[in-house]
C-alpha cells in the first residue's frame, strides 16, 4: 500500500509571500505546471491511485483535479474534508513577511512561525477573515472553526480524519492526500511519530509527490520524493531562504 502526500502548486499569495491560512486563493501558472507534474511523476512511477482526497480550499482541489485528470481518475470522486485545510495563521492571514516583521517584530514572527505549538493572535469574530464569514465553511460547527492555529493545533483538528481515514484503508490500494504545507506535516508527524523538535524542522515543497509505502503491518518500508534529489534540495533549500509562508 502507498500513501502519497502532495502539498499544492505554488498558489498566488506563495509567489508574494503571504500567510495565506484559509484564504482561498488561485493558483499560479507555476503552480498548475507543478500539479501536472507531479501527475505525470505518480504515472511515470506506474503508481494506480485509488481514492484521492483534498481540502476545501481551491488551491488544493484545484491541484488535487489537475492530478486526477493526468492519472484518469474522475474529479469528481475526490474526497473533500475541512480538516485537511492549511493551519489558520489568525492576524497574520494576509500579510507579507515584511508587514509582519513591521508590525509584530521579526523575533515574535519567528516564533510563530517554527515554534510547533505556540500560535499567532486569534482573529476576532467580527473579523471578516474570520472562517465564520465563509459560506464554504458554514456546515462546520462554528465551535470548531480556527481563528488561530499553531501546528500542534492543526495536529489536534486533524486528528479526526486521519483515524477515520486510518480504518478504511485498504492494503490493496493507493491513497493521494492533495492539502498543505502544515495539513501533511501534521500527517507525516502522526505516520512518522516524530518528535515535536523533529516536525517543526520538516520542509514540505510545493508540486512534489511524497510516496510513502507501507508493509501490511502498515509499518513504512521505504519513503521518497518524486523528483531528482538535487531538484528536491534546491526547493527545500527555497523553503528555508525564503522564508516563504503558506
Amino acid at each position: 500500500m502507498k500513501i502519497i502526500l502532495l502539498r499544492h502548486g505554488e498558489s498566488q499569495w506563495n509567489l508574494e509571500n503571504r500567510f495565506t491560512g484559509w484564504k482561498d486563493i488561485d493558483l499560479t501558472d507555476l503552480g498548475r505546471i507543478e500539479a501536472e507534474f507531479s501527475g505525470q511523476e505518480i504515472l511515470r512511477n506506474n503508481i494506480k491511485v485509488n481514492v484521492i482526497y483534498s481540502s476545501l480550499l481551491k488551491r488544493s482541489i484545484e491541484t488535487a483535479s489537475i492530478v486526477a485528470k493526468s492519472l484518469g481518475y474522475q474529479s469528481s470522486k475526490i474526497k473533500k474534508n475541512w480538516r485537511l485545510n492549511e493551519r489558520h495563521y489568525g492576524e497574520l492571514q494576509g500579510l507579507n513577511k515584511s508587514e509582519t516583521a513591521e508590525k509584530f517584530g521579526e523575533n515574535q514572527v519567528h516564533i510563530w512561525r517554527r515554534s510547533y505549538d505556540i500560535p499567532p493572535p486569534p482573529l476576532k469574530k467580527n473579523d471578516k477573515r474570520h472562517p465564520i464569514h465563509n459560506d464554504t465553511f458554514k456546515n462546520i460547527d462554528e465551535s470548531q472553526l480556527p481563528c488561530g492555529e499553531s501546528l500542534k493545533d492543526v495536529v489536534k483538528r486533524l486528528e479526526p480524519f486521519w483515524f477515520k481515514f486510518f480504518n478504511q484503508i485498504s492494503e490493496d490500494k493507493n491513497y493521494l492526500i492533495v492539502a498543505h504545507s502544515n495539513s501533511l506535516r501534521a500527517i507525516v508527524k502522526i505516520i512518522e511519530d516524530l518528535s515535536e523538535k523533529m516536525i517543526v524542522k520538516v520542509e514540505i515543497p510545493t508540486g512534489v509527490p511524497l510516496v510513502y509505502d507501507f508493509d501490511n503491518q502498515f509499518k513504512i518500508i521505504k519513503k521518497e520524493f518524486l523528483i531528482e534529489e538535487k531538484l528536491l534540495k534546491l526547493k527545500q533549500e527555497s523553503i528555508i531562504n525564503q522564508g516563504k509562508v503558506r
